[in-house]
């Protein structure tokens, strides 16, 4: 009995995973839909969406059944509970792109994002897909330092969506209100999907040390000639 307990948090494990790995390759395709005004890529986004939803559910299912079974304690509790907080951020960051798929195709033929914007996102796409594998590989190898550094690589999102902004705010904006509210909103459907990546990282780190991530010291930066 204890063996198929603990393969059934296995299998749990092994669903985060394929959650990370779908909204990530989500992301990537809904940013490619949106900058050139695919429909049918668009459309096949918005589809694999109920997929993530599925699988969540699914999680969520086994693991109320586990806790009401085996009345789990201690490292085991953590896992399922832990579990279940990282499933809703995976969720949550696919409908994220699934969002981005959507602006896609409200405004086709046409891309919502005018040509001098691609550059930047299309580059908040890409850092967006990264973090999202970095969270998976971090669910795998419960890496407590590769999980700490996801914050950090946060912060690059931050600096472009920022940069969104100034482009925004600038008196030689030309697009228009719609076009700046398209763009607004894009902006912050990626800085939301790299705040849920951050998340399922920092959960990973609960998972293995009881401690919150806010609560664990980065290791300190030598300094040279010390």
């Amino acid at each position: 009995m204890r063996d198929a307990y603990h393969e059934e948090l296995d299998s749990i494990g092994d669903d985060l995973v394929e959650m990370a790995r779908l909204v990530g390759s989500a992301i990537g395709r809904a940013t490619t839909a949106m900058l050139d005004a695919d429909l049918r890529l668009a459309e096949s986004v918005i589809a694999a969406d109920e997929k993530v939803d599925q699988l969540q559910h699914d999680l969520e299912a086994r693991a109320i059944a586990l806790l009401a079974r085996q009345q789990p304690v201690a490292t085991d509790l953590r896992i399922v509970v832990t579990s279940l907080r990282m499933s809703a951020d995976l969720e949550r960051a696919g409908d994220l792109a699934q969002h981005v798929a959507k602006q896609a195709r409200l405004r086709f033929p046409e891309s919502p994002v005018p040509h001098d914007l691609h550059a930047t996102l299309l580059e908040m796409g890409q850092l967006a897909q990264r973090l999202m594998a970095k969270a998976a590989e971090v669910i795998v190898s419960k890496d407590v330092d590769l999980a700490l550094q996801l914050e950090q690589d946060d912060d690059e999102m931050d600096l472009l969506h920022r940069t969104l902004f100034q482009h925004l705010m600038d008196d030689r904006w030309k697009h228009g209100i719609e076009t700046a509210v398209d763009v607004t909103l894009l902006g912050r459907y990626y800085e939301r999907f790299a705040d849920h990546a951050v998340s399922v990282a920092k959960r990973v780190v609960y998972l293995v040390t009881g401690e919150h991530a806010d609560e664990i010291q980065p290791a300190e930066t030598p300094v040279e000639g010390a």
